[in-house]
């Protein structure tokens, strides 16, 4: 069996402790009482413990969890990862010569001191701007002489459709994406499928079976939609709730939401944003009715004003029927008098 890089680090740090002990045990039996033996002895022993017990943490865990991170680490922060560090050494390097001038400690401390400060700011800007820097690499692409990247045969740039929670659960995206409507790739920040994982384990019923639809929603589009389904790590560190990440996102993006929410729909529309609602959708392709026109109706319940009467079409549109409510479980004519038609949905409004 082949030893783990663990046990090996163990076995090493306990043989470097234990000389170190015994070296610390030997010089320090000089201002104590005792012999230099008993000292290196006790200190090579609990070098030794020390050794095998924290090297681990101190070699093999730290570098598999900064390789499993860079592993993991999405390519734009690890570019503003390494731009940062190079802007940060760059500064540094400007400032070393002036405080190396400067009077003992100081031209030995500051300019190292200056390094490591320059180096952590640097890093901290770029990463926090990744997708701006993200936005500005691409258009520092010039455009090709005769209609771009396409006129010599290289395939256009990859556009994206955002997704949010409520569209996922909604479910219909699935069956839309199916019929080949949508040619743009769908892209689920990291943050969605989180708020989706937080509604999937949540304690009531309902919400914990919609959150788990969402999640069967998502697999269906990766393994069975004829456009491709994306989970991104991009992020906005700045702001908080999901709604705004992925207004930003969009924006920095230059791509548009698909939503069922409405208040989304709103947010995104105020700050210049492109929203694909299939509300909006669902509405565009039913059956247009105009005032005058009559259908038929079973009355299933009152409405919420007093005298009205509510039924449903086959597509789920409402329609409510002025002195309806005492014709409740009965099917009946009634003739189109108002048609409402919002983001919401579409409502009919109807007399007998």
């Amino acid at each position: 069996m082949r030893p783990s890089a663990e046990f090996i680090s163990r076995i090493l740090g306990a043989i470097v402790g234990t000389f170190i002990g015994a070296a610390v045990g030997r010089n320090l039996s000089q201002y104590f009482s005792g012999t230099a033996e008993s000292y290196a002895f006790l200190f090579g022993l609990l070098g030794l413990l020390a050794g095998l017990i924290l090297t681990p943490y101190l070699t093999v865990r730290p570098l598999r969890y900064v390789t499993r991170h860079l592993i993991t680490m999405p390519p734009e922060r690890l570019a503003a990862i390494i731009i940062g560090l190079f802007i940060g050494l760059m500064a540094a390097a400007l400032l070393s010569l002036p405080l190396a001038l400067l009077g003992s400690p100081f031209r030995q401390v500051l300019p190292l001191t200056a390094a490591f400060l320059f180096c952590y700011l640097g890093i901290i800007i770029m990463v926090s701007r990744q997708n701006d820097l993200k936005v500005f690499l691409a258009n520092l692409r010039m455009p090709q002489p005769g209609g771009g990247a396409q006129s010599n045969g290289s395939a256009p740039p990859e556009q994206f459709i955002l997704l949010d929670t409520s569209v996922i659960i909604d479910g219909r995206i699935a069956d839309i994406a199916k019929t080949g409507f949508i040619r743009d790739t769908l892209l689920v920040p990291n943050f969605i499928l989180a708020e989706l994982q937080h509604i999937a384990d949540s304690s009531d019923p309902l919400r914990r079976g919609r959150g788990r639809l969402g999640l069967e929603i998502l697999t269906d589009l990766q393994n069975e939609a004829p456009i491709p389904t994306k989970i991104t790590d991009m992020d906005v560190s700045e702001m908080r709730d999901a709604d705004s990440k992925l207004v930003a996102l969009a924006r920095h993006l230059h791509c548009p939401i698909l939503t069922t929410d409405f208040n989304l729909n709103r947010v995104a529309e105020l700050q210049g944003v492109p929203v694909l609602n299939i509300n909006d959708l669902a509405n565009a392709v039913k059956v247009n009715m105009l005032p005058g026109e009559t259908l038929t109706i079973k009355i299933i319940q009152e409405g919420r004003e007093y005298g009205q009467g509510v039924g449903y079409l086959q597509d789920g549109t409402m329609v409510v029927v002025e002195d309806g409510n005492t014709l409740i479980n009965k099917t009946l004519s009634v003739t189109v008098t108002k048609v409402l038609q919002t983001s919401a949905g579409r409502m009919i409004f109807a007399r007998t």
